[in-house]
């Protein structure tokens, strides 16, 4: 049976706090106040930096807000107070990620709060940066600052997710989609799979692939699909191109090659990949990246994503093809799955399988996702969520 699709309530307008009850639970003013912080802080593309809302409150109305736009711009913290003005003395700031206590391309946060006189913080989860000193907390209290900490911790803390992986873990931040029909086939006896998804699931893609910095495939399906890999059908910048490619088998007059100039193309390969295509390749602005290969030959997923990562990369979106995904699961490196399902049938001589991996020995160590979210897109079923790998 298909879900039922799901029933959002309308944000509220951005000069109001969240409603102050949701799902039954009464919430309290803070969890109000942080959950409109959180809303802000999903907006900008500030990665490699993380995603920060804040926003000052005083005599109960709101008088600044502001999130972290760009890596390098003003963070969400100054731009809340700059926006309140003189209001800002004596409010109560909320923001989502610990203020920072630390000199980078910007000055310290935890400076301007003192300077502006802020009577309150309340935080929604403390910093998990190993190579900063961090103590922001300390510093205001010290200066005579009222802390609270951990409000709304579970959200603020998945807010950040894809940063926190890559400065603690220093790998992307995973997300892998996947596409199917109701009998589990990727495309038809024909090898056909244009399109197996209605346009509104592709809307959805575009705009996946928007939200993160880097969009992947593997060589098998840039031959079979020959594949543009960037946002058209949705709001936002298109992500950088990987293609995961062992032996270089690119073609030059494939729609990524040709495209390489205007949006911004990477190809990992094998050590011992050709160097004639490798310069064919980078006459055409693709840039090809080097990694260690395993056993069976093909690359090391987890050398490539260490590679990416230095490339500032802190999320990256897998969209095929079945081996490249099976990859990814069978190492645990997929933190996200967004699967969608069409309402049709392939038949048994489609083909199979949008995961090819060994898989698991019984239905108790599959990895599945946490807590499942089930949208109608158009005619297409959507479940999304985090992934757990039991032991």
């Amino acid at each position: 049976m298909m879900p039922k699709q799901e029933r959002r309530a309308p944000s509220p307008p951005a000069d109001e706090p969240a409603p102050t009850s949701v799902g039954g639970s009464v919430l309290s003013e803070d969890e109000r106040w942080m959950d409109l912080a959180l809303q802000h802080a999903r907006n900008g593309h500030p990665s490699p930096n993380p995603h920060v809302g804040a926003l000052l409150v005083k005599n109960g109305q709101l008088v600044g807000v502001a999130h972290h736009e760009r890596a390098g711009g003003e963070h969400a913290e100054a731009g809340a107070i700059r926006a309140a003005g003189d209001k800002a003395a004596g409010a109560t700031l909320y923001v989502t990620l610990e203020p920072c206590n630390h000199h980078g391309r910007t000055p310290p946060c935890t400076d301007a709060i003192i300077a502006a006189k802020i009577a309150r913080v309340v935080v929604g989860v403390r910093d998990p940066n190993p190579n900063v000193e961090g103590l922001g907390v300390e510093k205001l209290r010290a200066a005579g600052v009222d802390v609270t900490l951990n409000v709304r911790e579970p959200q603020a803390r998945a807010s950040i997710a894809p940063w926190q992986k890559h400065i603690t873990v220093g790998l992307p931040y995973v997300s892998l989609k996947l596409a199917l029909s109701l009998d589990g086939r990727i495309a038809t006896r024909s090898g056909a799979s244009k399109w197996v998804t209605g346009p509104d699931a592709r809307a959805k893609v575009h705009l996946l692939r928007s939200r993160n910095d880097a969009v992947a495939v593997g060589i098998g399906t840039a031959l079979a699909d020959d594949p543009r890999l960037t946002v058209r059908d949705a709001p936002g910048d298109s992500p950088v191109r990987v293609v995961f490619d062992t032996k270089l088998r690119l073609p030059i007059e494939s729609r990524l090659v040709q495209t390489a100039r205007e949006t911004e193309t990477l190809v990992l390969c094998g050590t011992d990949a050709s160097q004639a295509a490798e310069d064919e390749l980078a006459s055409y602005g693709v840039e090809c990246l080097r990694t260690s290969q395993s056993t069976e030959g093909r690359l090391d997923v987890q050398a490539a994503l260490r590679l990416l990562a230095t490339r500032g990369i802190v999320s990256l979106m897998v969209e095929g093809g079945a081996e490249l995904a099976g990859s990814f699961l069978a190492g645990r490196f997929a933190d996200e799955l967004h699967v969608f399902v069409a309402p049709i049938l392939l038949g048994p001589r489609g083909r199979a399988g949008a995961v090819d991996w060994a898989g698991p020995d019984t239905p108790q160590q599959a990895p599945r996702i946490a807590t499942p979210a089930w949208e109608l897109v158009g005619h297409d079923a959507y479940v999304h969520g985090p992934l757990v790998y039991p032991e």
